[in-house]
């Protein structure tokens, strides 16, 4: 696997007032202290069963197996597919996170005050965890990762070429950080082992802290911005979620399980269960959008079009 080399400059701000002025913040800190986890205490010795035939999935996913062009292939082939997705999801989060890391280091350099330092210090911590834990479960478990998708490579490419520290928190801690915690809290109706359920059930406690986080930092700071640096920002929200989307459609698995790509993109960009599958992992990231006061018409017409928001109660919604 290639290296990824991105260059930015940057500013390193160091603060000699050491006297905690965000209790908010402080908090976060003081939490992230005590739910420290080791990797050691995952319970590695359980099984993987990887390619096993599977239960069940819901009629409304049996039904989105029928439309979908492994039909043809048998009930078998449905089984494949859920496990590769999971195969691909969990390398995508090794992927993510270790650009995560990276990204918690920077912000340690470039937020100003010293309670957000001390956070950022903390979260570099759980990110490194986090790389970790699903490189060993991916080099334990699972017999062929996948490398990192293009769509996701160029969405932290993107986030890591910045200098601006409130672009970088709302590329990663809102944007890649929000949708990472809504797969893992999925999980349990999603992936087909306990092993990974155990994981990203641990690391999901992890992230949602790193979103609010994100949260904490930028809210407020659009409502004071220019037209012209909000304008900016929708705009990096709206590329992202371009990414996400087309992240999401899957043509790493369709290429593996040799499924002609046309076919494969046409039924994950359209496929009902497809999309809802996009919705649900979105909606936080919606959320977190909302809670910063980026969600605008402009941003909610956006994710309307790409199909990552819904109409709610005859408005768009997230």
């Amino acid at each position: 696997m290639s290296e990824l080399v991105v260059r930015s400059t940057q500013d390193a701000r160091l603060n000699w007032n050491y006297e905690s002025s965000d209790t908010r913040t402080g908090s976060l800190y003081q939490r992230a202290k005590q739910a420290q986890w080791s990797v050691d205490e995952i319970e590695w010795h359980l099984d993987v069963p990887f390619g096993a035939p599977l239960p069940d999935d819901s009629a409304f996913a049996m039904a989105g197996f029928a439309a979908s062009p492994l039909a043809a292939r048998g009930r078998p082939a449905w089984d494949e597919f859920r496990w590769e997705l999971q195969a691909w999801m969990v390398s995508q989060f090794l992927h993510g996170e270790q650009a995560a890391m990276v990204v918690a280091a920077r912000l340690v350099e470039i937020v100003s005050g010293l309670d957000s330092k001390l956070y950022a210090a903390t979260q570099a911590v759980d990110e490194a965890r986090h790389v970790e834990v699903f490189s060993r479960y991916l080099g334990e478990k699972i017999q062929r990762p996948y490398p990192i998708s293009e769509p996701l490579e160029l969405l932290l490419t993107d986030i890591l070429e910045d200098n601006r520290w409130d672009v970088i928190s709302l590329g990663m801690q809102i944007m890649v950080e929000a949708l990472a915690m809504a797969a893992f809290r999925l999980a349990h109706s999603t992936f087909h082992d306990p092993l990974i359920k155990q994981i990203t059930g641990l690391v999901a406690r992890d992230e949602a802290r790193h979103v609010s986080f994100g949260v904490l930092s930028l809210r407020g700071l659009y409502d004071e911005m220019t037209t012209r640096e909000r304008t900016e920002r929708e705009e990096l929200v709206l590329e992202s979620a371009a990414l996400i989307r087309r992240r999401f459609l899957l043509s790493d698995i369709w290429e593996r399980m040799e499924v002609p790509m046309t076919e494969g993109l046409d039924f994950a960009a359209r496929n009902e269960l497809m999309v809802a599958y996009r919705q649900a992992i979105f909606s936080r990231v919606g959320r977190a959008l909302d809670q910063i006061g980026l969600m605008t018409p402009r941003v909610r017409d956006g994710l309307v079009r790409l199909d990552l928001i819904q109409f709610v109660e005859g408005r768009r919604g997230g």
